[in-house]
């Protein structure tokens, strides 16, 4: 069974809202046996959504709308889909009562505009809205299945969650959507797919998305049937392949960010950590911290954009500064091994470099990283050279030190090689 999801709004046309619903929706039916196979976003306009709806049901089985339900002029979704359906509207007397004792309940009177929350669809279900005035509807018309949601996320999942997915169950929609996710690190996405690309062509049932950006690269193999076991033993399968092809570029198979994966190797080495922090202004830190439990591993840090910071909170010697600059491996090395041994952690790990756009020279371009890292044996670094503008250039630091942390522990040695 295929779906469409329209989005209403023409506020989801500008750069100031995001559509966070489709998200959800796609989720949220492709777990129930509905293949999403069309998204659209759609301003006010009534010739638009009139389109929209039309192009929809020549698309899908299942038509879900989100947005349009509520009580002002351009709120327009129930009058397009009766138009289109050729149905006409009523006013359920039993819904308007509910909508105002919701208002009494809140200590308000209800506005007369908000009777307009009461037109129903001939023939549609309404689905109730424990969480606003706005309740969605189902119809059946056609051979089709149109779900009318409102916007506001937090009342559009509620009543796809009590509502929707009951009756979609009782469809028998028997193929499921069986998915691996898996994380890699420390490959540029060309070079993943070069690895794992051979194996699409073992496994014609299965296809496999492939998604890059500043937090590394994920593999999405998936399929679709309505024999678990089988799927299950499939994805199995590939994952391994795909696993031997990708080696130790691969974190997870479980769909684990790396932070998650840091903290789980910390944890289970019974090892701390502490950072110093140049370019990248403490969001090492923060990422360290966004994971519950951190405190476990995670004994603190110094943000140190000053040279005498380097020094002082860090324990760089200001000789080495001035002989090899800030941004230097020298450094690097230094602000890894000081932080270790004033936090006294089992690790220490630094940044320093630059994010741009100002500060770089002919030979220390924009994007020049060294990242540091250092145990009980002493410090290593590594000199990196990151694209793109300075939020960018942050996050690949932070991530890529995350990975150097990964890393230190799949060594025989913990990092000595």
């Amino acid at each position: 069974m295929k779906a469409e999801i329209i989005a209403i709004g023409s506020e989801l046309l500008t750069p100031h809202r995001l559509d966070t619903n489709s998200l959800f929706l796609t989720s949220g039916l492709n777990q129930m046996g509905v293949r999403v196979v069309h998204k659209a976003v759609v301003g006010d306009t009534p010739e638009e959504m009139l389109s929209s709806f039309r192009h929809a049901m020549d698309r899908a089985e299942v038509v879900v709308c989100c947005g349009g339900l509520g009580p002002t002029d351009d709120d327009r979704t129930r009058e397009t889909v009766a138009v289109v359906l050729g149905r006409k509207l009523r006013r359920d007397e039993e819904l308007l009562a509910s909508i105002q004792e919701r208002f009494r309940r809140m200590g308000r009177v209800m506005a007369e505009i908000n009777a307009r929350q009461a037109m129903v669809i001939e023939g549609a279900t309404v689905l109730p809205n424990p969480r606003g005035t706005a309740p969605g509807l189902w119809i059946e018309a056609q051979s089709h299945i149109l779900i009318l949601l409102p916007g506001v996320p937090h009342e559009l999942r509620a009543i796809f969650e009590a509502e929707v997915k009951p009756r979609l169950a009782r469809l028998g929609i028997r193929d499921r959507l069986f998915t691996r996710d898996l994380r890699i690190a420390g490959l540029p996405e060309s070079e993943v797919e070069q690895r794992v690309s051979p194996l699409y062509a073992r496994y014609p049932e299965t296809e496999t998305t492939i998604l890059a950006s500043p937090g590394g690269i994920q593999l999405h193999p998936r399929l679709w049937s309505d024999d678990a076991a089988s799927a299950e033993a499939m994805l199995d399968e590939i994952v391994d392949r795909m696993a031997l092809a990708l080696g130790e570029h691969l974190i997870s198979t479980r769909g684990e960010t790396l932070e998650e994966v840091v903290a789980r190797v910390l944890t289970e080495n019974r090892a701390t950590i502490g950072v110093a922090e140049s370019c990248t202004g403490g969001m090492l830190a923060e990422r360290l911290t966004s994971v519950p439990g951190s405190s476990a591993y995670f004994l603190g840090g110094v943000v140190c954009y000053s040279n005498e910071l380097k020094t002082t909170l860090a324990g760089v010697p200001p000789e080495l500064i001035e002989s090899h600059g800030a941004v230097s491996s020298q450094v690097a090395l230094a602000l890894a091994d000081g932080i270790r041994r004033r936090t006294g952690a089992t690790l220490g790990v630094g940044i320093t470099g630059i994010a741009g756009p100002t500060g770089a020279t002919p030979e220390k371009p924009v994007g020049l990283v060294h990242i540091g890292i250092a145990d009980e044996h002493g410090p290593r670094e590594r000199r990196f050279q990151f694209p793109g503008d300075r939020d960018r250039i942050r996050q690949y630091a932070t991530y890529t030190a995350l990975d150097t942390v990964r890393r230190h522990f799949l060594l025989p040695s913990r990092g000595r090689a």
